[in-house]
């Protein structure tokens, strides 16, 4: 068996999702042919070594649809054997690529991957795609599913966290972020993107506000107390967890992850083949893993898979220098953090899709990328990156610098 290095990772910027976003007019595939043309001049890339492109994507219709990661190989203008697979395990996509990459090369069935995400959600809203989870009137009655603002807000009431607590956290997020830009901390991935003459569209990541603060969120209004309330969804919830006999509706736009487009992109070898091509290998990828949850709570999946993905590692939770947690709501880091018993200063430290936003397929990879670079920054070792999932799942992937 061989080792998955990680030899390269890179993103775009985060535009609003919206249709005065910046990256409004860039199509999903030239958004991924942006990262891999940055991936392929950065390292000098023979891309007829390169077997694979696996590229997650949510919303896999429009421009989407029609397997966008072998679309961005061709418009790329990659050597033709390279093939490409779209996949979509929900908010886990990006990152579920770049573990089936690492599967392949440690299986010793690939020798160089190219894996990522993308989503343009200004152009491909969430949902577009519809599907039975979220539309079918039986399946979310029979099996007591709600959207993931109703089963945030469930585990902020059932686990007593307050609108207060989410919104310090919140506010927190756009203040790192906001540092992390100032410092240039993001500026060893970001690959720019160009207009067609060459112009750069967006230089930062658009949805950060560096005046964010806890005084200014307590403003919002909740975003899931009409459909929780008069909808009656809060009531399918609560059948199924009986001991909560009202949900407090706390999350708003402020303190959940934005609605953002962006690409990314990671290239993963074995050693062999990194060593023909004279890549510098940054980090291998020590253990990943996957798990199911509960579909009604649906978004406390990040700590029973980082600890599976820990055990496969033969680690603690103490040899982990560094956290990335995917911010879907503020809930979901807070709760892992008193879940996994650590401080707030070795997660999310540059800040998280609060602030940022999350591109749905594209955020595990980003996620990859930005605690590398701060493992680097800070000369520490060890990190792991984890994301819940929708549909009541988790995955994590446990990463180490060479």
């Amino acid at each position: 068996m061989s080792e998955a290095y990680i030899y390269d990772a890179v993103r775009t910027q985060r535009g609003r999702g919206k249709k005065d976003g910046s990256l409004h007019t860039v199509k999903a595939v030239d958004l991924l042919v942006t990262v891999m043309n940055g991936i392929r001049q950065r390292n000098n890339l023979d891309t007829a070594l390169v077997e694979d492109a696996i590229i997650g994507c949510v919303t896999q219709v429009g421009d989407q649809g029609a397997d966008v990661a072998k679309s961005a190989v061709i418009a790329s203008g990659w050597d033709q054997n390279v093939s490409g697979v779209t996949v979509n395990r929900f908010c886990g996509s990006g990152l579920e690529a770049v573990n089936m990459a690492a599967a392949k090369i440690i299986s010793g069935f690939s020798n160089l991957i190219v894996a990522g995400g993308v989503e343009s959600m200004s152009r491909v809203p969430f949902g577009t795609d519809g599907g039975g989870m979220f539309t079918d009137p039986a399946m979310i009655m029979n099996h007591y599913l709600v959207p993931q603002g109703i089963s945030a807000d469930l585990i902020a009431t059932k686990y007593n966290y307050s609108r207060r607590q989410l919104d310090e956290f919140a506010a927190g997020s756009h203040r790192r972020a906001a540092m992390a830009w100032k410092e240039n901390r993001f500026a060893k991935s970001m690959i720019p993107v160009k207009d067609i003459f060459g112009n750069t569209i967006l230089d930062k990541d658009e949805a950060v506000r560096a005046d964010t603060n806890v005084e200014t969120l307590a403003t919002l209004k909740p975003s899931f107390e009409q459909m929780g309330t008069l909808a009656g969804l809060d009531a399918v919830a609560i059948q199924r967890y009986p001991e909560v006999e009202t949900i407090h509706h706390v999350h708003h736009a402020g303190n959940s992850s934005g609605i953002v487009d962006g690409a990314s992109g990671v290239l993963i070898g074995n050693k062999k083949t990194g060593k023909k091509l004279s890549l510098k290998s940054r980090a291998r990828i020590r253990s990943f893993a996957i798990t199911g949850t509960e579909p009604t709570i649906m978004l406390v999946g990040p700590a029973p898979a980082s600890r599976k993905a820990l055990k496969k590692a033969k680690m603690e939770v103490t040899d982990i220098d560094l956290f990335e947690v995917n911010e879907a709501f503020a809930v979901v880091p807070l709760f892992y953090m008193d879940e996994m018993k650590i401080p707030h200063d070795k997660l999310n430290v540059n800040g998280g899709a609060i602030a940022m936003g999350h591109p749905l397929g594209a955020t595990g990879a980003m996620l990859v990328g930005t605690i590398l670079d701060e493992l680097e920054r800070q000369n520490k070792t060890t990190g792991l990156v984890t994301l819940c999932i929708g549909g009541g799942m988790g995955i994590a992937t446990v990463v180490e610098r060479v």
